[in-house]
């Protein structure tokens, strides 16, 4: 059986819980609670020298990291139900989507950077936060609402890898307090992903070592 080593907060844990669950894959849930520092040990280390969750091992002891890259690798194993739409064009936009979350909102927000921001700096973390995450967000919103591409979701009618990104997001805004009045279509979005029982059940407050 798949390993999943991750943390109930972290949201590109959450993202690819949901990528398990829409794929129907069944998995062993390892938990580390990084405010206690546990996915620092020389153990989780050795699988994953980063430090950072989640990670996947798989059954021959191979250890995927990075949440797109492995939900990349899920894509191209297990091709059903299907995270990335069959033409180019479609598949581009979706990792667009994604990266916008992965890459501009994610490294600016995560829990060591926040950790720094006050620690170092003196910083209001939920102020920094909400800035960073308004910033992409309003593009976020123009492109999704600006497009004849998004439907029901991100992309069509169905869930993509872009809508693993977007929930879990926005369930790490709700931690913050963020405002989302501005961006009704994400909200909308995120809202009909909360009703399939793969997106609830990857949810944080679902997991078992959530507190």
């Amino acid at each position: 059986m798949l390993k999943l080593h991750n943390y109930f907060r972290s949201s590109t844990s959450t993202r690819l819980r949901a990528a398990l669950k829409v794929k129907g894959l069944d998995y062993e849930y390892l938990s580390y609670a990084l405010l206690k520092g546990e996915n620092r040990g020389a153990d989780y280390l050795a699988k994953n020298p980063a430090g950072l969750v989640p990670s996947l091992e798989l059954d021959d002891g191979t250890v995927l990291t990075q949440s797109l890259a492995i939900i990349e690798w899920l894509e191209e194993m297990h091709p059903e139900p299907a995270l990335l739409p069959a033409d180019p064009v479609g598949r581009a936009r979706v990792r667009s989507l994604s990266y916008m979350i992965a890459c501009e909102v994610h490294p600016l927000n995560n829990l060591r950077v926040l950790q720094h921001v006050e620690s170092q700096f003196g910083g209001d973390k939920a102020a920094w936060f909400r800035h960073w995450v308004g910033v992409t967000f309003a593009a976020l919103e123009a492109a999704l609402a600006g497009s004849a591409d998004t439907g029901r979701y991100c992309h069509g009618d169905t869930p993509t890898m872009a809508d693993l990104c977007l929930y879990a997001q926005v369930w790490n805004n709700k931690r913050f307090e963020v405002d989302m009045a501005p961006y009704p279509t994400v909200t909308r979005i995120f809202e009909a992903l909360d009703a399939l029982p793969e997106f609830v059940a990857a949810a944080p407050p679902n997991q078992p070592d959530a507190v």
